[in-house]
C-alpha cells in the first residue's frame, strides 16, 4: 500500500500492514547503542523482499551506527525498491519525502480477488481473465490518469477510533471509510503474460495501489491482485540511485568513511525548489525562527537555505515575495 502523512511516518498506504510483526536479524559485530556516531545524510536503499521497513531501517542504522534515523514511506515485507532512509539531521526533512509523489512497477494477475489485494491474503473471488478482459483493462488504463478517488481498503494502517484497520480486517470487521482524493500522473502497461499484466505508476502521496488495482479490474468487469510490487521513484530520487542491502554491508566492512560515500546530501530531498543564500547576519535571524526580508525572491513557495559558507541550514517559505520564513531548520552538533 501507499499511506498518508503523521498517520504516515508508521501507515503510509503503500505496504505497511504487516509492519509492526518483523524485526531485524542480529548484525554480528555491529555497534552498540553506546558506539553510535553522528552520522548525517540519505540512504536510497533498494529494500529486498521479505523484510519490513522498519526491519530494513534498524538493519541500516546498526550498519552506519547512525544515533538517528528513520524511512519515509513503508513498502511490505512483499514489496521491493526505494525506502529512502535519512540518518541525523537529515531526518528534519523526513516530511518532505512523505508528501512527495511516488512511481511504481507492479505485476498483478487478473481474475482473483484476495481480501488483503495481494499474495499474502486469502482468495475470496475469481473473474474472467482471457483475451478480451485483458485488452480491455488496457484500454480502460487513461481513464484512471488524472485526479480520482479511492476508499482506503480494510488492510491499511489508517486508524478508527484508534485502532489500526488491519487489526480489526483480521477480525473480520470492515467499517465505513472515506473516499480521498488522489492523482494518478501516469499508467504505462509495460508488459502481458498469461493472466498478469506489469504496469508503471507515477502518482500523488496517499495512494493505495493494492486498490488502484482493484477499481481498474473491477471497471474492466472482472477481479485482480497484485503479485509483485517494486518502488522506483520518490519525489526526486529514481532507480539508478539505489543502494542494494550487500553493497551496504560490503561498505560497513570497510569502515564508516566507506558507508558515508553511499549518502546523498540532506538538501537532495528537496533539490527541486529554489536556492536562497543568506548573509550571515540574515542567517542568524532565520536561526532565531525570524522572517526576513529579501530581494528578488521567487514569488512563493518553498525554497533551500544556505548560509554565508553556502552550507545548507534548512528550508524556508516564501512570503508576499518579499520574505523568506523558517520552516525547517537542520540542527548540527
Amino acid at each position: 500500500m501507499i499511506e498518508p502523512a503523521m498517520e504516515q511516518l508508521m501507515s503510509l498506504p503503500m505496504d505497511d500492514k504487516k509492519e509492526a510483526t518483523s524485526t531485524a536479524a542480529p548484525i554480528p559485530g555491529s555497534p552498540s547503542a553506546r558506539m553510535r556516531r553522528p552520522v548525517h545524510g540519505i540512504l536510497l536503499l533498494d529494500k529486498p523482499a521479505g523484510f519490513s521497513s522498519n526491519a530494513a531501517l534498524q538493519r541500516v542504522k546498526r550498519l552506519f551506527a547512525a544515533q538517528k534515523a528513520g524511512h519515509t514511506g513503508s513498502l511490505d515485507p512483499i514489496a521491493t525498491g526505494m525506502l529512502p532512509v535519512c540518518l541525523g539531521y537529515a531526518t528534519r526533512l523526513s516530511q518532505f519525502l512523505l508528501d512527495a509523489p511516488k512511481g511504481y512497477e507492479m505485476t498483478f494477475r487478473v481474475g482473483v480477488a484476495t481480501d488483503t489485494g495481494d499474495t499474502e491474503g486469502s482468495i475470496v473471488s475469481h473473474g474472467p481473465h482471457g483475451p478480451d478482459i485483458l485488452s480491455r483493462i488496457e484500454d480502460i488504463l487513461p481513464r484512471f490518469i488524472g485526479e480520482i478517488t479511492q476508499i482506503p481498503p480494510m488492510y491499511s494502517a489508517l486508524r478508527h477510533q484508534g485502532v489500526r484497520l488491519y487489526d480489526l480486517a483480521r477480525k473480520g470487521i470492515v467499517v465505513e471509510r472515506k473516499e480521498r482524493a488522489i492523482t494518478i500522473h501516469a499508467l504505462q502497461l509495460l508488459a502481458v503474460e498469461g493472466a498478469d499484466m506489469t504496469i508503471a505508476v507515477q502518482c500523488s502521496k496517499g495512494t493505495y495501489v493494492r486498490t488502484l488495482i482493484e477499481d481498474i479490474a473491477r471497471t474492466a468487469g472482472t477481479c485482480a491482485h497484485v503479485v509483485a510490487l517494486r518502488r522506483t521513484a520518490v519525489g526526486p530520487y529514481r532507480a539508478d540511485a539505489m543502494i542494494t542491502m550487500p553493497r551496504i554491508e560490503e561498505a560497513a566492512a570497510g569502515g564508516s568513511q566507506a558507508l558515508d560515500v553511499l549518502l546523498l546530501p540532506a538538501d537532495s530531498a528537496v533539490g527541486n525548489w529554489p536556492a536562497v543564500g543568506l548573509s550571515k547576519e540574515m542567517a542568524f535571524y532565520v536561526g532565531q525562527g525570524q522572517p526576513i526580508w529579501m530581494p528578488r525572491l521567487p514569488a512563493e513557495g518553498m525554497v533551500r537555505l544556505y548560509d554565508e559558507r553556502n552550507m545548507f541550514i534548512g528550508v524556508g517559505e516564501v512570503l508576499d515575495g518579499t520574505r523568506v520564513a523558517p520552516r525547517h531548520l537542520l540542527r548540527r552538533k
